[in-house]
């Protein structure tokens, strides 16, 4: 792995001296995988530095999705962060968010490189990206993520790269780059199938901007998922039991369709009971991120290739995928994020999208990002781009958090993230609700019963039986109730017997 003489080697120390307090500063990552490391880290130290001395430094933060510690959490940590887009899952950062410290622009991830390409979000000072090379005409090959680098790189004024050794130079037979021109003289995108490659393997940067190149040796900081629970289990088995009907009405194709799973425990049990199922042929996948399940299944012929943004794999699953890039280069393909959850090609290619919620109503509107209407956890991230656009959008989350104490199936969701319009499958360990085609009540009515933890169905019922008629019957003063119990006295339902859920307390 070589540096270009042609660029100057700098510390990132010598990088972080270059962004002033107020700069708009773009890094490369989409989730931990590709994240800029060492100058991000220089910058949070900079930013200590310098509040110790009593003078501000902040600066505007825009990356791919979530990062992890190296951006996100250091930076966060260090109070550096004044701004931040389009999507974070950093505690620190987090909690600053919500403290009203940093404006965090939550936002769906496939609009990110066009807003921008156009400037809704003002000029971008910088951009830091991680790369294996960078030639002397300005190709810059990218690491385990694309996201929005292209992007960035491409906007930025002034542009740090840092040349990664411990990654693969492999990488780049995985990439395939290609920025949308802009309206009205747009045609139409050549991808047919999830494996359809239409780009190059590198991104473009213009020389002269690039300050420096700062070198590293670290992993992706990417952590693994916890054990799945008897509740992710359940989930899976209804998700699962939907998908065979389905195929056996003829609503899904003998080959199957493209699948995407949203980052975490139950979409990992998912795709593992998929690839476990004899009925279900080998399937593609047409996703934002490349999990560690997906290595199984590959390795097993079970998912025949994938379309993605982001290799967001454990250190452990990254190294047999680097170990094996003879078998997995031909079978992964990162594009850019405005590709990878692009409206037009979820619909295009009929993908089955299946995403995470926090709550969901009984009239079938998600909330995927806010606690209680006002809290934010993560961000919206590509959730949006897939639920609206699949073929088939099934959103999941447990029936109860907090050991009872929360219900997750409510009158009415405390922030709505995609409406009913958009939603068309609700499942919990409890069962799963396809409310396709139902009117308001008849949503209500197969929500309660299916998905709604039993000690909740009598309240939602009442609810529904007692508020005023309409086409959405809803009482404008109790449809929080719940929620405002949770704020008073800690749990939706104070007279509820929490000993009756068991061991469930200690896992949620």
């Amino acid at each position: 792995m070589t540096v270009r003489n042609h660029y100057p080697r700098i510390t990132a120390e010598t990088a972080a001296d270059h962004i002033p307090h107020g700069a708009s500063v773009a890094f490369s990552g989409f989730t931990p995988a590709g994240a800029a490391k060492a100058v991000p880290r220089a910058i949070a130290t900079k930013a200590r530095d310098l509040h110790a001395k009593g003078e501000p430094f902040k600066i505007q933060v825009m990356t791919g999705a979530s990062t992890g510690p190296t951006i996100d959490g250091e930076l966060a940590d260090a109070e550096a962060i004044a701004w931040r887009a389009p999507y974070q899952s950093d505690l620190v950062l987090r909690q600053a968010i919500n403290r009203q410290h940093v404006e965090f622009a939550d936002m769906h991830l496939s609009h990110v490189p066009q807003t921008v390409s156009f400037g809704f979000f003002g000029k971008v000072d910088y951009a830091v990206v991680e790369a294996t090379e960078i030639s002397p005409d300005g190709r810059v090959y990218l690491t385990t993520s694309i996201g929005a680098s292209p992007t960035y790189l491409q906007e930025a004024e002034h542009v740090i790269i840092e040349i990664n050794q411990h990654q693969s130079m492999r990488l780049r037979e995985m990439a395939d780059i290609f920025i949308l021109p802009p309206p009205p003289r747009r045609q139409a995108i050549p991808i047919f199938q999830p494996m359809s490659r239409i780009g190059w393997p590198y991104a473009v940067v213009d020389p002269k901007k690039v300050i420096g190149v700062v070198e590293t040796d670290e992993p992706d900081h990417v952590g693994g998922f916890t054990v799945c629970d008897d509740f992710c289990h359940r989930i899976s088995e209804h998700v699962m039991r939907f998908l065979l009907d389905e195929m056996g009405a003829g609503r899904i194709p003998e080959e199957f369709l493209p699948l995407q799973a949203g980052v975490g425990n139950v979409a990992n049990a998912v795709l593992g009971k998929l690839g476990e199922h004899s009925a279900i042929r080998p399937f593609m996948m047409f996703t934002e991120v490349f999990q560690d399940s997906i290595v199984d299944l590959m390795e097993r012929g079970r998912v025949t290739g994938t379309s993605a943004t982001s290799l967001s794999v454990s250190p452990e699953y990254l190294q047999r995928i680097f170990e094996n890039m003879d078998f997995f280069g031909p079978r992964v393909i990162l594009r850019p994020q405005e590709l990878s959850n692009h409206p037009g090609l979820i619909r295009r290619l009929g993908v089955i999208a299946i995403n995470t919620a926090l709550e969901f109503d009984i009239y079938g509107n998600v909330n995927s990002t806010h606690i209680c209407g006002t809290q934010i956890v993560n961000g919206i991230g590509g959730s949006g781009d897939f639920n609206r656009n699949s073929y088939l959008s099934i959103d999941v989350c447990p029936s109860i958090g907090k050991g009872g104490k929360i219900s997750r199936v409510v009158p009415m969701c405390s922030h709505i993230d995609h409406t009913e319009h958009c939603v068309q499958v609700v499942v919990t360990e409890h069962g799963l609700a396809d409310i396709r085609g139902l009117g308001p009540l008849q949503r209500a009515k197969k929500i309660i019963d299916c998905c709604a933890h039993p000690a909740y169905r009598d309240y939602l019922y009442r609810y529904v039986k007692e508020a005023p008629p309409g086409h959405i019957p809803h009482d404008l003063i109790k449809c929080y109730e719940l929620h405002r119990n949770l704020r008073e006295y800690g749990v939706m339902l104070p007279d509820l017997d929490l000993s009756q859920f068991g061991e469930q307390r200690a896992h949620h």
